[in-house]
């Protein structure tokens, strides 16, 4: 089994030393939710060659198990339809209770700095709309986790932090995104919501991802050392899978969310296949078959002020991942980024356009809009005909009948403003008098542009219709 490593390390230290009582990982604990309608995994320690008994509140049921010789154990219990709260009793002699439990959905919620950011924001750098949140975020249906900062150049078995009851106090210290994510889903869905947070700002995708996954990518690193983990930290490959995402394979989840990109910028010309292999490592991993995952796309924002430029092909490469990776969508930010701030202060759209994912696609509410995409384009003598995908509420802009987002490029490859744009039902026509025999389009596709063609609410991806 893939924890008796930790056991035997843990035998080593302790050397003669019993458990004498039950341990369990910190997110096995008091106030937290539990995936209903299923079969949770539960594991732990204490003395070797012992029996445990489990017994749940729900249904008095009560199950054994005998510890190896390592005194680790592992169980599978039933759950109900979402309620609570309730207890679950681990005994071995010495009885821990387990106390204000809820059944429900519950979600892992992981990547960097966006996904990380605080609903009281970071120095000098706010969150939107936190204080009028912080009035009325109090519900003890909502409980939140939050994963401390660890890297590691081996896999941990437990990671540092609490189950907390959203209130002004836990909320506050939470991912932003996440809890509008999670606050959606219970206004929705009316069962109790579980939001694990395992994130770091700053961090690489290669950092989430097992050394086996990144043999398949030359460009990355492939030898790790303690030096590259204590020099790199959370860009280090390996580490945060190590310290913050392995702790948590196992614990029987609905699905997860991802808002990361903006560290592999200046690598964007793999992230597709890089978050693809990520995604189905995660899945093999935690065995529960292609889970739902649901990510954001990164934000515009001028990145020439990190010294950094291009992030529109990162955009790119994450509108291309939706369509190689099964069970999953991506949420459009176009409208929600900042022109200064790699930090946008908008999370209520990308917790909520995440939930409105999760909610169409994992729990069929119907009803809901959606994101449109890029089709097609077709060119008729000097005027560029873009149609689109999913958009049967036709497209629009958000600032009046046209857009400045557009630009035109004939034989020559040379982009110019587009002239004149205009709607009509789902297509978008663009001309430009400098271009009268147009062969590409592009919309949005740089650093920085403020994102103004939408479909039913939703943005659209910025695109390209051609592969120079």
């Amino acid at each position: 089994m893939r924890r008796i490593t930790f056991f035997l390390i843990t035998c080593l230290l302790s050397l003669s030393t019993s458990f004498a009582e039950v341990r369990l990982p910190n997110f096995f604990s008091d106030n937290m939710v539990l995936q209903q309608q299923t079969e949770c995994n539960l594991w732990g320690t204490a003395d070797k060659d012992k029996t445990v008994k489990i017994t749940t509140s729900w249904n008095q049921r009560s199950y054994q198990v005998k510890t190896d010789k390592n005194g680790r154990f592992e169980v599978k219990i039933l759950t109900p339809q979402a309620g609570g709260p309730y207890e679950i009793t681990f005994d071995d002699g010495k009885p821990l209770t387990l106390r204000n439990i809820l059944i429900g959905e519950v979600w892992i919620c992981a990547g960097q700095s966006n996904m990380e950011m605080q609903m009281k924001g970071f120095k000098q750098q706010p969150v939107e709309g936190t204080t009028e949140e912080l009035l009325r975020c109090k519900d003890s249906q909502l409980r939140l986790f939050t994963v401390k900062r660890h890297v590691s150049l081996t896999p941990k078995y437990n990671v540092a932090g609490q189950w907390n009851e959203a209130n002004s106090a836990s909320v506050r210290d939470f991912s932003a995104t996440a809890y509008y994510f999670g606050r959606a889903l219970r206004s929705t869905l009316d069962v109790p919501i579980g939001l694990i947070v395992t994130a770091w700002g700053g961090s690489a995708c290669e950092a989430w991802m097992k050394a086996d996954w990144l043999r398949a990518f030359p460009k990355v690193k492939q030898t790790i050392t303690v030096g590259d983990v204590s020099k790199l930290q959370q860009r280090c490959p390996t580490a945060l899978y190590n310290g913050q995402l392995y702790p948590l394979i196992g614990y029987t989840m609905k699905g997860a969310i991802w808002y990361q990109g903006e560290d592999n910028v200046p690598r964007y010309d793999y992230y597709a296949t890089l978050l693809k292999t990520m995604v189905e490592g995660w899945r093999s991993e935690w065995k529960q078959g292609d889970f739902p995952f649901y990510y954001c796309q990164i934000a515009p924002y001028d990145y020439s002020l990190i010294d950094w430029k291009d992030s529109q092909y990162l955009r790119e490469q994450q509108a291309k991942a939706e369509t190689m990776i099964p069970n999953a969508r991506m949420a459009v930010l176009m409208d929600a980024g900042l022109e200064y701030g790699i930090h946008p202060r908008k999370k209520r759209q990308a917790g909520e356009r995440l939930a409105l994912l999760a909610l169409a696609n994992t729990y069929d509410v119907k009803g809901l809009p959606e994101f449109a995409t890029y089709k097609e384009v077709t060119f008729e003598n000097d005027t560029a005909v873009i149609a689109f995908d999913r958009s049967k509420e036709w497209v629009y802009f958000e600032h009046g009948t046209t857009s400045n987002n557009f630009e035109v490029a004939g034989a020559d490859k040379v982009f110019h403003p587009a002239t004149k744009v205009w709607v009509s039902r789902n297509r978008v026509y663009v001309t430009c008098d400098a271009v009268k025999q147009p062969v590409a389009i592009r919309y949005a596709f740089k650093d920085w542009a403020d994102g103004d063609l939408m479909h039913d609410g939703l943005p659209v991806s910025s695109f390209r219709t051609d592969n120079w």
